[in-house]
């Protein structure tokens, strides 16, 4: 299930070690979470992802979409990830992933959508989820495309759920039904074609991110190669050594 690699990742600056050291040493105090979407199948590059977090003691949300999930992947995933289990937080990723809008931007629970199939594709991931991973799964939500409707969200706190988390822009106004923890740092799923200028763009996001009190950042591993990988050892460990890294269950523990 591989994707296409941003230009940013095919020409990483040499100085890399030393261009994060300083946006994270010169950031405040801040509270930090990783969260890796479209999660559900097996596979070397997802070994990879959880093995560089087990090996920096890291914790990590993994969005998981419900229809690609299935008892044997569940059984192949934990085969991997049972001996550092304190350190995943296993939540929903929408249903199959799919986007329902006939125009503007991709939504699986947008408003182009009936409530009751929003009811009913919530509630079957929740359960599809629940009868698979059991005690594991965590009633916490990640909308396909980081995005849903004020629906969508009350659809979530009446069965149960305790938090949504999606990207810091697509939040709406108001008061929401339920907590938002939201993510405001993309890794992987950039469109700029010109790299130059992407890495400018993704230092001025990580330093705006870590500007927050609370900063998440988005992982895609399906969208990862070497380089990339190279660059996430490098930020958690400049990440880890300012002590900022917290699960998203300490997050919602206190949001």
């Amino acid at each position: 299930m591989s994707k296409p690699i941003s230009p940013l990742w095919r020409q990483m600056p040499a100085d890399i070690d030393e261009r994060l050291r300083q946006i994270v040493h010169s950031a405040p105090p801040c509270k930090v979470f990783f969260r890796a979407d479209d999660i559900g199948v097996p596979g070397s590059m997802f070994s990879r992802l959880l093995g560089i977090f087990a090996a920096h003691n890291a914790p990590l949300a993994l969005a998981v979409v419900p229809t690609w999930l299935t008892f044997p992947r569940w059984e192949a995933i934990q085969r991997e990830a049972a001996p550092n289990a304190r350190l995943w937080c296993w939540h929903q990723h929408g249903w199959r992933h799919r986007n329902h809008e006939r125009e503007g931007k991709k939504q699986e629970f947008g408003p182009n959508r009936a409530l009751t199939a929003i009811i009913s594709d919530v509630t079957r991931g929740q359960q599809r989820l629940r009868t698979i991973m059991g005690k594991a799964f965590q009633p916490i939500f990640t909308p396909p495309w980081n995005r849903c409707d004020d629906r969508t969200l009350s659809v979530l706190a009446d069965n149960g759920f305790a938090a949504v988390s999606r990207f810091v822009t697509k939040q709406p106004p108001g008061r929401l039904p339920l907590p938002d923890i939201p993510v405001s740092v993309d890794l992987h799923t950039r469109k700029c074609r010109n790299s130059k200028e992407d890495w400018r763009a993704l230092f001025s996001e990580l330093a705006d991110g870590l500007a927050r009190p609370v900063c998440g950042i988005m992982i895609h591993h399906q969208r990862m190669n070497d380089a990339a990988f190279v660059f996430l050892e490098i930020l958690l460990k400049r990440l880890s050594a300012r002590g900022s890294l917290v699960s998203l269950e300490c997050l919602l523990e206190s949001a």
